[in-house]
């Protein structure tokens, strides 16, 4: 039950991503284990991880460790580029510890360096996003982005998100350094066009 008797529909336990989602250049799928190479080929690129806030992968087995906890998960995608059906990023939905609600989501994607700047991030972003408010059941979609991170700020703003604020010191990355986080939301109000 949720607060004041009102019935809570959403079920968290049930909660995850489809199977594929299209969208004019990209698929965005399950993880498969062939995807290894493709994952790992970004995963240790030093200009990649730390700017979400993990280190670089030192080996095929470290990235083997996470390509199996995503294939068991259901809550990250494969980014596959059309031309070439290779894994490029992920895009995932989270629980997001800083609130309480459990119909919400944060999202979070990272993308291989040699994609950045045409644009695909964005249009990952907005496939994940228009299935969780439409087809999804959520209500709210979270993002935050440490504020040196300038191209993951521009995904946001491109997406529709709203700047809520600075949480600082809010982040303890891979290396014991301490980051502030920018803060951004959106309702499904305020996607739908309803605010």
């Amino acid at each position: 039950m949720a607060r004041g008797g009102e019935t809570d529909t959403f079920e968290e336990s049930s909660f995850r991503l489809p199977e594929r989602i299209e969208t004019e250049r990209l698929i965005l799928r399950k993880w498969v284990p062939d995807d290894l190479g493709d994952f790992y080929h970004y995963a240790k690129d030093p200009e990649v991880g730390p700017r979400a806030g993990w280190k670089p992968h030192a080996s095929v087995e470290e990235s083997a460790e996470k390509l199996a906890e995503f294939i068991a998960g259901e809550e990250v995608l494969a980014i596959v580029l059309k031309e070439s059906g290779k894994a490029v990023g992920s895009v995932g939905l989270h629980p997001d510890k800083k609130r309480a609600a459990r119909d919400l989501r944060e999202i979070g994607y990272v993308l291989a360096q040699e994609c950045w700047g045409r644009g695909l991030m964005p249009e990952a972003v907005r496939a994940v996003m228009d299935w969780a408010f439409r087809e999804g059941g959520l209500t709210m979609l979270t993002v935050y982005h440490f504020p040196e991170n300038l191209a993951s700020g521009r995904v946001i703003e491109k997406c529709g998100f709203r700047y809520e604020g600075t949480l600082r010191r809010a982040w303890k990355v891979w290396d014991g350094s301490i980051k502030d986080e920018r803060c951004f939301s959106l309702t499904k109000e305020e996607y739908l066009g309803n605010p």
